[in-house]
């Protein structure tokens, strides 16, 4: 942790050097109209007049930029019905999640995950505790790569561009603000898991309570027990699947799942983090996907159950999937139980339904919707 703060520190004094060297002086004004690959961004930016007029009065700040052939996407991402219907609150939050507080140059980044905050604090849209981050990470190539909500990647195509007040980082792709968990489950094959917590009485606690942490086991682990979890009683099964869900004053990314992490869950027993053969496990699960973003906290995927019943049991490296603690009958292999109480058309972007309790409002402004004119005028052309 010494290491990588170091590693951002040095990376933040050398840009500070080279900008002096330079005798940069430029507003970001002057910035972005030197810049004729930002000119849409612009367009946006200068829309959102308080947006635009605050960064003015900063003294460290990044910007991650969309780019023209970004702007150019929107109509074919979950993005684009929010800026098709000129909901410019909901344009306004994307906005505001492209703007992270101090200065984080593209050197600072490296192999692990960083979580950085961001200007998207409005609790109708996110519900982490200062404010919703974005993910940074150097993947191999010195190619540095940014996560957002969905599983969005967006790669820095121009690093550093330095203006009084901060830096602009260009990107090739839109950050998308991170939605409920209900919604987000499907979108990395977890509809058995999306559909229980639909299912039961847990959904509004899932979605919104703050600062939140879920384990969620793949739609094979669900499967393996599935006749068994469907004829469960429903106070049994919300047992088993609060025994999943943490919530502390501090989210569990996997950067604050140190070997040997001790986490309090919502059923009260313990869960017990294990970093071992280059590989992280809760329990005896191991986790096969870290640090999936939802609008109030993150959820990592694992391969199997955890059991309220056995929480001291451990992890076994040399397995490569533990057999499942529960005991159970299970599904055919093309039966997926659960997946019935999802709610209908949750496959892409919610513009009706991200904030914390699951529900975007519809607030249309003047600027959005000239923005939004003037955007779909370009696309047309």
């Amino acid at each position: 942790m010494h290491s990588v703060l170091l590693l951002r520190l040095l990376a933040c004094l050398f840009f500070i050097i080279i900008a002096l060297a330079q005798n940069e002086t430029r507003d970001l004004t002057q910035l972005l109209e030197s810049n004729e690959n930002l000119t849409q961004f612009t367009t946006l930016l200068t829309s959102y007049g308080d947006i635009y007029a605050n960064l003015s009065f900063q003294s460290a700040v990044t910007i991650l930029a969309p780019n023209d052939e970004a702007f150019n996407k929107i109509p074919y991402s979950s993005l684009g019905p929010a800026f098709e219907a000129n909901q410019s609150q909901i344009v306004r939050s994307i906005l505001q999640y492209h703007i992270l507080p101090g200065l984080h140059p593209a050197g600072g980044y490296n192999g692990s995950f960083s979580f950085d905050k961001t200007w998207l604090q409005n609790t109708s849209y996110t519900n982490v505790t200062g404010g919703q981050v974005v993910g940074g990470v150097q993947q191999a190539g010195n190619v540095n790569v940014f996560t957002s909500g969905l599983g969005t990647r967006s790669t820095l195509v121009t690093p550093d561009l330095p203006f009084i007040g901060g830096i602009v980082h260009v990107i090739d792709n839109f950050l998308v603000p991170p939605q409920n968990f209900i919604r987000t489950a499907p979108q990395f094959n977890l509809t058995a898991a999306g559909g229980a917590v639909a299912n039961t009485s847990l959904a509004d606690y899932a979605n919104s309570q703050q600062d939140i942490t879920i384990f969620v086991p793949r739609n094979a682990a669900f499967q393996q027990l599935g006749e068994t979890l469907q004829s469960m009683p429903s106070t049994q099964l919300q047992r088993l699947l609060n025994y999943h869900i943490v919530n502390s004053s501090t989210v569990g990314y996997s950067t604050n799942l140190p070997n040997g992490t001790i986490l309090r869950t919502r059923s009260g027993q313990n869960l017990t983090i294990t970093f071992a053969s280059n590989s992280l496990f809760v329990n005896q699960a191991r986790i096969l996907q870290q640090d999936l973003l939802i609008s109030n906290g993150i959820m990592h995927v694992i391969d199997n159950f955890l059991d309220p019943d056995a929480p001291s049991v451990t992890a076994d490296p040399e397995v490569p999937t533990a057999p499942p603690l529960l005991r159970g009958t299970s599904l055919s292999e093309n039966v997926v139980p659960f997946t019935s109480f999802l709610p209908t058309g949750v496959t892409s972007f919610d513009t009706s339904s991200a904030s914390p309790t699951g529900y975007f409002k519809l607030d249309v402004q003047p600027t959005g919707q000239q923005h939004l004119k003037q955007s779909r005028e370009k696309w047309r052309k």
